[in-house]
């Protein structure tokens, strides 16, 4: 059996993975007013619950990239799946601050898995011109899992209760697990795809020269990481421009629940923000991609819808300006699909620079600072609505995709510097 387009099928399994891994994520913040009224919980507790989740968050992609290019995309995503999965539904037997903090510390082992398995499968099975679609397509199951979720979520806990929402997410996890490792091999092997669009995708790299790389011992390969200027440019980036998304997903819903007055049953009017998100997820492969047909290099391509999401994430200053939910809802849903249209972007723009034989342990490295950014800024964030409010909260997101383009268009415009690997010393 032949399956044409095989490469897009492949793409939406990692856009399913996606979904599920928002869907476990967000289960928390959507019920935490619940949660936090049985459990006894205070703010500065759930802050320190959600930091938990991102402590184990970080580690997790400084490993678990490690694991992808050792154990090959196929049996470390099914790893970090059922993981994560087995780890939400064990959310619903927590009783107290202590128990939730541990369940959500395993959770965070397993999902960042998710984020550093895809790039890898897109290197393998996307040339240059597709990849930021590609990317963008399996990124926005985050903002669509995150529209679903809290409408699922609510309706699981409403038939049962909050302990029954996070059992019976979890076990969707472990039916897509089998439907994985079903479906999925690398493009080489695989039975089903077609003589044609295999050769479409082997000729369609760009990085073949890369390819070719024999893989570094486990020396050479961290002085490769840590020795390149680029790879700490796009670890800071991340690390300042994820925690604009981690505080849209985690404190919007109580921002708009204890400060504009919306009951929980109305926090599920946040599909308009992820709608939006998923617009800017999918935007940004298609814009990149137009712009590499008329001639762009592709890191080029890259960096101008960087540079025009940086200019758009301002917005975030206004928030508590306005007096309307229905602005505050606007206003949100601007800088999510700038946002998102970043993530998609400099995710694209990190599979372009890395040589694709140590790209997983690579990408785990400077998506690490997603959670160490993160965990700063939830941190902060409690502190700062126990102690002020919070519109300085706000006021911070609208700096950070401006000052982290400054630092990809300083440090990050060559694939590895010459300290690295000479050979790849390209610019762009």
């Amino acid at each position: 059996m032949k399956i044409p387009h095989l490469r897009w099928w492949i793409a939406g399994l990692l856009f399913l993975a996606s979904i599920l891994n928002y869907i476990d994520r967000q289960a928390l913040s959507i019920l935490a007013p619940t949660i936090q009224a049985d459990l006894n919980l205070s703010d500065q507790q759930y802050a320190t619950i959600v930091s938990f989740f991102l402590a184990a968050y970080t580690v997790a992609y400084l490993l678990s990239g490690r694991v992808v290019d050792v154990l090959g995309a196929r049996l470390s995503l099914a790893l970090f799946i059922g993981w994560w999965s087995l780890a939400n539904a064990l959310t619903g037997l927590a009783r107290g601050a202590m128990s939730l903090g541990a369940f959500r510390f395993l959770l965070g082992l397993g999902e960042a898995g998710g984020y550093t398995a895809s790039p890898k499968v897109v290197s393998e099975w996307f040339p240059a011109k597709d990849r930021g679609i590609a990317v963008g397509l399996y990124s926005m199951g985050s903002a669509v899992g995150a529209t679903v979720a809290p409408i699922l979520v609510i309706a699981i806990a409403s038939q049962y209760s909050w302990r029954g929402a996070f059992v019976v997410t979890g076990l969707l996890g472990l039916v897509f697990v089998v439907l994985w490792l079903t479906l999925y091999r690398s493009p080489e092997k695989h039975p089903w795809l077609t003589a044609g669009e295999r050769e479409l995708i082997l000729s369609g790299r760009d990085d073949a020269k890369k390819d070719d790389l024999p893989k570094p011992g486990e020396k050479v390969l961290w002085k490769m990481i840590l020795s390149n200027r680029a790879a700490w440019a796009l670890m800071g980036a991340r690390m300042l421009t994820d925690p604009l998304w981690y505080f849209y997903l985690f404190w919007l819903p109580k921002y708009l629940h204890t400060v504009r007055g919306l009951e929980q049953r109305e926090l599920a009017g946040m599909w308009k923000i992820f709608v939006a998100a998923d617009v800017g997820f999918l935007l940004a492969g298609f814009v990149a991609g137009w712009l590499i047909k008329k001639g762009s290099g592709a890191r080029v391509a890259r960096r101008r819808v960087m540079l025009a999401c940086a200019c758009l994430t301002p917005v975030s200053l206004l928030v508590p300006m306005v007096s309307a939910t229905g602005s505050v809802f606007a206003l949100a849903m601007v800088v999510a699909l700038a946002h998102t249209a970043w993530l998609t972007s400099i995710t694209s723009y990190i599979v372009d620079l890395v040589p694709k034989s140590i790209l997983g342990t690579a990408f785990g490295f400077i998506a690490a600072g997603s959670a160490l950014g993160g965990i700063f800024m939830n941190q902060a964030v409690g502190w700062a609505v126990a102690h002020f409010s919070y519109t300085p909260c706000f006021y911070a997101m609208a700096v950070l995709h401006p000052v982290a383009f400054w630092l990809v268009w300083r440090f990050a415009r060559r694939a590895w510097n010459s300290e690295s690997d000479p050979a790849l010393t390209t610019a762009g």
